[in-house]
């Protein structure tokens, strides 16, 4: 006979069993009507997996094979692509990558329109990398990938030039700039990095592998490779350019130890035969590697609030006033319309009788002058009167005809085309009709009158190979992997100016009187082979003039065209002229002209 009781049990657990079973049926029935796209895709994405292969970038070497820029083994931690992660997933990753919940949430909703995995994070370290491998199990969409990393081992060297790599961004993206790649990929963002950048990037691969729902590999299928970037050669001397480096930094301090506020420099040093760059240097500079994974909102407020506008190249879009340098453009157009002789003597009284409060500084009388003494005296009285023979039009003309108001053409970008003086550019800043003093004051590159030292550098290489203008570069040549050279750039071939070779031949005299006895730059002739040069000294309305020196050599056959700008430096000779005397100086070396100095050691080319 059946107990009662066990009969009560049973019910109850026929109960129970068909509550399960509707509970059950109701699972199933939501899994598979109302969300069955979701787990079809969640399932398919658990099994089939596409990873990108990050092409290794092209590296960058100097002139003689050493690296400016070379890859590092690192680690990137990437999200594969879902409609939904778990709460639980994004705090731990949270916790193990040492970032904020919401920065990673960010990064999700931001890459939302994008099919592939997303980066988290970039260079993660060793902790990080072990923390990620024993979670592996826990953490499925959680991908950690091996990637080549940016690095300049000399860091602030030659940055300006070289620029620095970093994320592309999803405004980027959608305004063109970077067509066909995903947000987070890594591409050039300044100088020959940026300029150069689909040369050096390469091309990415793919593999394709099965995983289960862990993310555990069960199956790896075909990988299409990598093809590496291009790598590029390019005609910087590391010696001189470490030279430049390390004493610019020195004598600005120096200056700045005696009271003179240089708070910036920018030095450019060409082949004036053929327009190679053979060093550049913007002063102050800063480390590229702070921005390869990302750059911290202190490192960036550092920089960014630095009033000496470190991230600008001063070389290619610092517009100065040219100062006295100019006045190789006023006296070429003086010889060229035949309004001056050269042996033709000028007086200086001081000021000139047409605008009598125009003179020289500290109202210095120095006579009667020629040409040649004009230039290598600076004199400023001589030089009004040839802009008033020669007219505001003229010196326009042949401003122009030296490179001046336009671009060089270099291989980087942000280059400025800076400003030839002219009525037409009065009026349109000032309002205000032109004036004789006007004109004075361009004759000796002030007033209007705005240019960049790179375009400075152009106008002196022209002057010193007798009349060839030439487009100045930084790449010689692209290499591949191994270093072997694969092609070059497109270079134009020089373009003689139209100014006769007899003014040429006057001006390259008068220049190389200014670094002998009796110059500005008197100094210069200690040097074992005679030197071409100019000092300049441009009023500054934010404070001190800056101070400029423009010199090539040897005179005889040059081979080194220079240029300096201090900035608030002062006078051009203190100020500028031993920037580029060490330039000479350290080049002389590495040709044989001069011993090395047995009191320190030779400056290394790497």
């Amino acid at each position: 006979m059946i107990n009662k009781k066990n009969i009560a049990r049973f019910h109850v657990m026929l109960g129970v069993c068909f509550f399960l079973l509707f509970f059950l049926l109701c699972r199933m029935v939501q899994m598979q009507l109302f969300s069955g796209d979701y787990y079809q895709e969640k399932s398919v994405g658990n099994r089939l997996r596409q990873t990108r292969i990050v092409a290794p970038r092209g590296l960058i070497y100097d002139g003689s094979g050493n690296e400016l820029a070379r890859n590092i083994p690192g680690y990137v931690v990437l999200l594969q692509k879902q409609n939904k992660y778990s709460d639980e997933l994004i705090k731990k990753l949270a916790e193990i990558l040492n970032m904020k919940e919401e920065n990673i949430r960010k990064i999700i909703k931001d890459n939302s329109q994008y099919g592939e995995p997303m980066v988290i994070k970039r260079n993660i370290t060793m902790e990080e990398i072990t923390k990620l491998e024993e979670q592996k199990r826990n953490m499925g969409p959680v991908i950690l990938q091996p990637v080549p990393m940016r690095d300049y081992p000399k860091k602030e060297f030659l940055v300006h030039a070289l620029g620095y790599v970093g994320e592309v961004s999803s405004y980027e993206i959608e305004k063109g700039i970077f067509k066909d790649m995903s947000e987070g990929s890594i591409v050039g963002k300044a100088g020959l990095e940026k300029y150069y950048d689909k040369i050096l990037r390469g091309e990415d691969g793919a593999y394709l592998e099965e995983v289960d729902a862990s993310g555990a590999v069960v199956k790896n299928y075909d990988t299409k490779q990598p093809i590496p970037g291009k790598g590029l050669k390019l005609t910087i001397d590391s010696r001189l350019q470490n030279a430049l480096e390390d004493f610019t930094v020195a004598h600005l301090r120096n200056l700045r130890a005696n009271g003179i506020n240089a708070r910036a420099a920018a030095v450019v040093a060409v082949d004036p035969r053929n327009g190679a760059i053979k060093a550049m240097l913007s002063c102050p500079g800063y480390d590229p590697n702070l921005f390869v994974n990302g750059i911290s909102t202190k490192d960036w407020n550092k920089i960014n609030n630095d009033t000496a506008y470190p991230l600008n190249n001063k070389v290619i879009n610092g517009e100065y006033p040219p100062g006295s340098t100019f006045k190789i453009v006023t006296g070429t157009a003086a010889f060229e319309l035949d309004k001056v002789r050269y042996d033709e003597p000028i007086f200086d009284g001081g000021f000139h009788p047409l605008v009598p409060t125009m003179g020289n500084a500290g109202g210095e009388v120095l006579g009667w002058l020629t040409f040649r003494d004009g230039l290598a005296m600076s004199d400023n009285v001589y030089f009004y009167e040839l802009g008033y023979r020669v007219g505001i039009d003229n010196i326009g003309k042949y401003a122009r005809i030296f490179g001046f108001g336009s671009k060089t053409g270099i291989d980087l970008g942000g280059e400025s085309e800076g400003l030839v003086a002219s009525k037409a550019v009065k009026k349109e800043i000032w309002n205000e009709e032109w004036r004789l003093g006007d004109t004075f004051n361009a004759a000796i590159g002030q007033g209007f009158n705005l240019t960049t030292p790179l375009q400075l550098a152009v106008m002196l290489s022209t002057v010193a190979n007798g009349g060839t203008k030439f487009r100045p570069y930084l790449v010689d040549s692209f290499v591949d992997q191994e270093g072997k050279v694969t092609g070059q750039p497109d270079r134009d071939a020089g373009k003689k100016i139209d100014v006769s070779q007899k003014t040429i031949d006057y001006i390259r005299d008068a220049m190389s009187a200014t670094t002998k006895e009796g110059g500005t730059a008197a100094f210069f002739s200690s040097l074992p082979k005679a030197i071409a040069g100019k000092t300049g000294t441009a009023e500054n309305s934010m404070g001190r003039d800056h101070g400029l020196f423009v010199a090539y050599g040897p005179v005889e056959s040059p081979e080194l065209a220079v240029v300096c700008i201090v900035e608030q430096g002062g006078f051009g000779s203190t100020a500028a002229g031993p920037i580029v005397y060490r330039a000479f100086e350290e080049f002389f070396r590495e040709k044989g002209w001069m011993p090395e100095l047995e009191s320190e050691e030779p400056v290394k080319n790497n």
